[in-house]
């Protein structure tokens, strides 16, 4: 049975409360874990402390933490602490995130963003193992030191994201999962494939692994204002995040709205980069109207082989009550 999730939202909340209060709605509602992003706002640690401190039952997880802005050894502690203060509910997810973010906020230069992926991986798993971190990669090389503290048992798995077929082929061969977004049905099931070819070339088991898919949903009785933020949330990404969302929709058969998209929004154009998403683009990459309707097209998204978990996200622009809505519309 697919498991359902909830993608806290990643704009700016009034307080962690406020998240507080959202992760123990989804608990009380029956999700199977709670997913907190890491941008330019606050940081997914201290708030995923501060959940797991007011929750008991809904896993938790970061999605993402993004690979260049701490050292992979530093992840791996974090990863190992998090396990402990919510009582082995954790899950780390980790990724490269996009230049934008890597070198406008953090300062880094975005270089290698596989490699930096892959050896990340390689060395949380290392830190959470317990044993004596020695890795010579081309990125890092370390040695001598193992956690101060005893290992998590059990250690948490770690997830990587990705949109391309390399870095999701590498999320297949290396980590315990996958997270994906901004796939349509058809794209999804392209990237499955990449994954499960990662597992084969890693002797994975794929059975141990989780495909997490994300979906921008918005379920209000106004079923237009519904799919005007779920329009809104798409041609931001696409349009203001990079080339990364636009080169993903791409490749899934949308070439020219993708680069129009990005074209209107590059040039201040931000409502006719809202136009330009279809109604049936819309519907294939989101779950946006109605109650019914939303039930409706999540289920369908659900038939999917391959997903294990459905990750409700919210529009950037949704106020609170849409938010707290859909979670209960949603709920399994």
């Amino acid at each position: 049975m697919t498991a359902r999730d909830v993608y806290l939202p990643v704009a700016a909340q009034p307080s962690v409360d406020t998240l507080v209060g959202m992760s123990q709605q989804a608990e009380d509602s029956g999700y199977d874990r709670v997913w907190l992003p890491e941008t330019w706002g606050r940081d997914a640690v201290t708030t995923l402390t501060s959940i797991a401190e007011h929750t008991s039952a809904v896993g938790l997880g970061s999605s993402i933490l993004n690979v260049y802005s701490r050292s992979p050894a530093l992840l791996g502690q974090t990863a190992a602490t998090l396990q402990e203060v919510s009582d082995g509910r954790f899950r780390a997810g980790v990724g490269p995130s996009g230049p934008i973010v890597i070198e406008g906020w953090h300062g880094r230069e975005f270089e290698s963003p596989l490699k930096y992926t892959r050896e990340t991986v390689d060395i949380m798993k290392l830190v959470l193992s317990g044993e004596t971190v020695d890795y010579d990669g081309d990125i890092f090389s370390l040695s001598g030191f193992r956690l101060r503290c005893e290992p998590p048992e059990p250690a948490p798995p770690v997830d990587a994201g990705g949109l391309g077929p390399k870095s999701v082929e590498l999320a297949g061969r290396f980590a315990d999962g996958w997270h994906a977004l901004m796939l349509t049905a058809d794209g999804l099931r392209d990237r499955l494939e990449d994954f499960e070819h990662g597992a084969d070339l890693g002797d994975r088991d794929r059975a141990d692994q989780r495909v997490t898919l994300s979906l921008t949903c918005c379920a209000m009785d106004d079923r237009e204002q519904a799919r005007e933020l779920a329009r809104q949330h798409v041609a931001f990404y696409i349009g203001g995040m990079g080339t990364f969302y636009r080169d993903a929709l791409a490749r899934q058969g949308y070439e020219d709205t993708a680069y129009e998209i990005a074209e209107q929004w590059g040039s201040g154009n931000k409502a006719a980069a809202v136009d330009a998403i279809s109604d049936e683009l819309l519907d294939s990459i989101a779950v946006a109207g109605t109650p019914e309707e939303c039930r409706d097209r999540i289920a369908q998204f659900e038939t999917i082989d391959g997903v294990d978990a459905i990750n409700i996200s919210f529009p950037r622009a949704a106020e609170r009550d849409t938010i707290d809505a859909t979670i209960d519309v949603l709920a399994p």
